[in-house]
């Protein structure tokens, strides 16, 4: 056994794990980092980065068949799916070496590809390892959850660790869950030319604002996507190219392949989490405000904590433990400004406080400003006018904002900005924004706020009366 002491282990090379590392290191912290699979994690290998290539082929083949509305002849694309998934992988392949073993031996990290396990409050084996660390960052990302539906065992599945090598375009890819990456999903095949069914248990994207998701859903739906909602699944049976999803309901959907996108379990199992006196939850590792478990010297960041399952919020989280467990100084996780963005088209996109929320929290006290894209004039070159922007406004600061619509993903960004900051409103308005724009959409729902209190305003227009009289 090699005994090996460190000031930071960072169990798990994801997002968060990479972060912490690469940043404890190059502040002058002796770094050992534990993989025991591959480099990057979920997001560079089988979530964000793959996932979003694939969108990209299906709006290279969707523009192709409409494109006469800017001049150009609609043409049926030649889809070659198993190319399309080069495309994927070498987009994988140019990011990896940016989270490469080599690039953070580099930095002066230790890297051990292996499964770490606690086997002390302070200590925790990889293999031949015996690593003995001041400070703990568990950082091992969650894995798609696999209900246990009944027959399921019998039928070849997917999820997103396995779709992406899928080579064989599917005939009818049928898809349970209509979460984000159920959406995004069904959107790129159909657009990569499969016919695709979601079924979904209780309501597509339900954890958005509905106004939004409605959008979104119906754009899927045009585009020939198959969702049915308020569809509990009973049973799966078939074999491979012959899947049948039977739902309580009593309907039968008939398809030659089966993604399941019902969710994300946290990465837990080989932790063995009591020996280091660590408590779990029942969606991951159970922390405060400041990441620490119960094991004062142990931290959860990112999936495995048990809130938001986004890279961002992993890499969010790595600054916050960075500044507690290299200065010792107080740092406190929030979510007020976490921004989240499903990347169907249009987008969809939210920070802070939904309608639903702000409403039930702040009540008469919050008022709505909204645009809508068909009054952008870029939008309109782009013929990408379906969607809005709505913010919630409380004494003059947003609370939450909700797009959907082109760019929805970018445009996010400034409110999630405006929230950290608590600005006002009149910061937004201040702004100059080019024009046109899309990001000229975010300067103009300021405006819609702030014209009811100035060319509805009497007092306003008595003044400006008194003014254009008297002064000269």
């Amino acid at each position: 056994m090699q005994e090996l002491k460190t000031d930071i282990l960072v169990i798990g090379a994801g997002s968060g794990g990479l972060s912490v590392a690469a940043g404890a290191s190059q502040m002058g912290a002796d770094v050992v980092l534990l993989e025991g699979h591959k480099m990057g994690g979920d997001c560079l290998n089988y979530g964000c980065v793959p996932s979003k290539a694939l969108i990209a082929s299906g709006k290279a083949a969707y523009a192709q068949a409409h494109a006469s509305g800017f001049g150009v002849s609609d043409v049926a694309p030649q889809v070659d799916y198993a190319a399309a998934k080069d495309h994927v992988h070498d987009v994988i392949s140019q990011i990896e070496p940016m989270d490469s073993q080599d690039r953070f031996e580099g930095f002066g990290v230790k890297v051990i590809r292996g499964f770490g396990s606690f086997v002390s409050p302070t200590q925790v084996q990889a293999g031949e390892h015996l690593i003995t660390a001041r400070r703990i960052v568990v950082a091992t990302g969650s894995s798609p959850l696999v209900p246990p539906l009944p027959g399921l065992d019998r039928v070849p599945y997917y999820t997103n660790e396995t779709i992406f090598d899928l080579r064989d375009k599917p005939e009818h890819l049928l898809i349970i869950g209509g979460g984000p990456i159920g959406m995004e999903m069904a959107q790129a095949h159909i657009r990569l030319g499969c016919r695709v069914t979601v079924i979904e248990g209780l309501k597509a994207l339900g954890k958005d604002d509905p106004e939004a998701a409605a959008i979104v859903l119906d754009s899927l739906r045009a585009e020939g996507v198959a969702v049915h909602e308020q569809a509990m699944v009973s049973q799966i049976r078939g074999q491979a190219g012959a899947v049948e999803v039977v739902t309580e309901n009593g309907e039968i959907h008939a398809g030659s392949h089966l993604l399941l996108a019902v969710g994300r379990r946290a990465n837990i199992d080989r932790l063995n989490l009591e020996a280091a006196g660590i408590d779990r939850t029942r969606t991951g590792i159970k922390v405060d405000a400041s990441l620490r478990t119960s094991n004062r010297r142990v931290y959860a960041i990112g999936d495995v904590a048990g809130g938001m399952q986004f890279t961002h919020v992993a890499g969010y989280h790595a600054g916050v433990i960075i500044r507690s467990a290299l200065f010792g100084l107080p740092s406190k996780a929030t979510a007020a400004h976490i921004p989240w963005a499903t990347y169907t088209d249009p987008e969809l996109a939210q920070v802070g406080l939904t309608e639903a929320q702000a409403r039930e929290q702040h009540g008469k006290a919050m008022e709505i400003a909204r645009f809508d894209y068909a009054h952008s004039d870029r939008a309109v070159t782009e013929r990408k006018t379906k969607g809005f922007i709505k913010v919630m406004v409380v004494k003059g600061r947003p609370v939450g904002a909700t797009i959907v619509g082109h760019q929805a993903g970018e445009l996010i960004n400034l409110w999630s900005l405006a929230l950290a900051n608590n600005l006002k409103m009149g910061k937004i308005a201040a702004m100059v924004s080019p024009y046109p724009t899309i990001g000229e959409l975010n300067k103009r729902v300021a405006g819609a706020y702030f014209s009811p209190r100035l060319f509805e305003n009497q007092t306003v227009k008595r003044v400006v009366r008194f003014v254009q009289r008297w002064i000269p």
